[in-house]
């Protein structure tokens, strides 16, 4: 007999609270929290390139950590809001919200982007920042510059650690994304993004009414610029490389005047695509550590005995993973870069705040696929996702002729859902559930679908009992998912980036995608390596733990226990 999970039993997994008699930590409070997210650092990434490590970065964490080398995001859309945010606040997207980069918006009948608030504009005085061209290409179905966090549903860790302090910690978030900063912020904190247009790190009003001194001064230095006529080259003799042979693939993304071979030249500030060519590096790392060690300096983070709160989104291996891919030369580099940036962060921290004064925490919102070409090349199945190319005609005629439906059907599809309009939605002559339940039938008979999964199905409870259901419905939230769930095979995904042809692109519900580590350290952590199976959903709520905070509102996960000090 097929098992069935019931909607309230489900829903059990997406909003269960955590246990009422939670632990305690052994050690003093820290009086600082880093919480470092790596944009797409996949969990076997920290190791891969293990013997060419430095001190004091990745081999401090992997050695002087725990590290919890078995852990995974337990929603299906595995996007860089969404793990962010479950990242910051221990819910699943069901509970805050954050179904994905972009959701249809029924009541204004546009998709939207994730953090855009028009009530919160782009904060511009105090800062050379041209409001009109600041909109971001990359961010497609934005329609204004502001951002705020007002889209998250639930509470973060640091806001639940401004209720505790009375807001007297100091909380701050800094990332080359808007969205990768402002989730880490929460609401009660500050956050701080690279902005393209301007090569300038900015905010908007819900932060700030004008900028502070500190944040006019370092852009005034303009370090972006410093990169002018400069390249990305390698950091070490190529034929230290794991892919030193294998430069300049022709499944890598090859962008005007940067190339898909080493060196990466940026240009100069007069390139249009000067500050997409930094972020697409390690660069974009770079500033943002040296944006995040001023923000310790002028805003005296750990200064006193209340904890304060640091978020550090880096974002270069995604940007690098979508154009070369995770196993390429330009990523390697990356990696072995990325471990030297957060020497420099850790070394900085311990200098003004001491490391055992801090405790750190470091994962990642989503992992990643391999290329298909790249898997192709050692004879493992893969490819591109062309939808396009699909005949859908005879499809939608069936479907519509079946359930008598004249215009307009389907409204879009904004990944990974399908929207129907609301004229059919509101309609009391169509079955909802049976007409969702017959595109999801047509959607798995075409190639490289492997699963469709109707949102009626989830509501009422209809849905086999697996993985891949329960991690569909942690993503689903009423207002804002779709109607249909689309999963494409393992290996398989468009290709698409923003109108841009990449290597590869992550936001499925294979493991590939959901694995990321999760490592503790500082603060009188003792070193381990831990293999169960845990969730991200479990960081914000061993931070509430070990600080002795409310569990954030929306928390769904376990106490790591062995961080607080005690046994599993």
């Amino acid at each position: 007999m097929t098992k069935h999970l019931t909607l309230v039993s489900m829903l059990g997994v997406a909003l269960a609270l955590p246990s009422a008699a939670a632990p305690s930590p052994t050690h003093e409070k820290p009086r600082l929290i880093v919480q470092i997210t790596v944009d797409q650092l996949r969990g076997d990434l920290p190791t891969r390139y293990i013997d060419r490590l430095g001190k004091g970065g990745l081999r401090y964490l992997l050695e002087k950590g725990i590290h919890y080398n078995n852990a995974h995001h337990a929603h299906a859309n595995t996007e860089t809001i969404v793990g962010h945010v479950t990242l910051a606040t221990g819910a699943h997207p069901a509970a805050h919200g954050m179904i994905g980069n972009l959701w249809f918006d029924r009541a204004t009948g546009a998709t939207t982007y994730n953090i855009e608030d028009p009530d919160y504009h782009l904060l511009t005085k105090g800062a050379d920042v041209d409001a009109a061209t600041e909109i971001d290409p990359t961010q497609k179905a934005a329609t204004s510059d502001g951002r705020s966090p007002k889209a998250i549903l639930t509470t973060t860790f640091a806001d639940e650690l401004a209720v505790l302090t009375a807001g007297k910690a100091k909380i701050f978030s800094v990332s080359v994304k808007d969205r990768g900063a402002v989730s880490m912020a929460g609401h009660a904190g500050k956050a701080f993004w690279f902005s393209k247009a301007s090569n300038q790190f900015v905010t908007s009003s819900y932060y700030y009414d004008k900028y502070p001194q500190w944040i006019v001064d370092w852009n005034a230095k303009k370090l972006p610029e410093s990169y002018a006529n400069t390249a990305w080259e390698l950091m070490l003799p190529i034929e230290s490389y794991l892919f030193g042979d294998r430069d300049d693939q022709e499944w890598e993304s090859s962008l005007d005047s940067y190339g898909r071979t080493f060196p990466h030249k940026f240009t100069t500030p007069k390139n249009p695509y000067f500050s997409t060519f930094l972020t697409i590096s390690p660069v974009g790392d770079e500033m943002t550590t040296d944006l995040a060690k001023t923000v310790i300096d002028k805003e005296g983070l750990g200064d006193d005995p209340i904890t304060d709160f640091l978020g550090v989104s880096y974002s270069a291996t995604d940007y690098i993973g979508h154009f070369f891919g995770p196993s390429s030369l330009e990523a390697e580099d990356n990696i072995l870069r990325l471990d030297r940036t957060l020497a420099d962060l850790f070394a900085y921290v311990d200098k003004e705040v001491g490391l055992e004064n801090t405790l750190i925490v470091l994962s990642a919102d989503h992992g990643c696929p391999e290329s298909p070409g790249y898997l192709k090349s050692l004879g493992i199945p893969a490819d591109y996702v062309s939808p396009d190319k699909w005949d859908k005609k005879p499809v939608i005629a069936r479907i519509k002729k079946k359930f008598g439906i004249e215009g307009k059907m389907i409204e879009g599809y904004d990944h990974p859902y399908i929207y129907l309009t609301s004229e059919i939605i509101k309609d009391p002559k169509i079955d909802l559930a049976a007409l969702e339940t017959m595109i999801a039938k047509e959607l798995v008979a075409f190639p490289s679908v492997s699963y469709a999964v109707p949102s009626t199905s989830l509501e009422r409870g209809t849905v086999p009992e697996n993985i891949l259901t329960r991690a569909v419905l942690n993503n689903y939230n009423p207002a804002r998912s779709g109607n249909i769930y689309v999963v494409f095979n393992p290996g398989w995904f468009i290709n698409d980036l923003d109108g841009l042809s990449v290597a590869c692109v992550h936001g499925s519900p294979w493991r590939y995608d959901t694995y990321v580590p999760i490592i503790f350290a500082g603060n009188g952590i003792k070193p381990q390596k831990v293999s169960r199976r845990v969730h991200t959903v479990d960081v914000a709520l061993t931070l509430a733990t070990a600080i002795g905070t409310r569990p954030p509102s929306g928390a769904a996960g376990e106490v790591l226990l062995e961080v607080v000090g005690q046994k599993p």
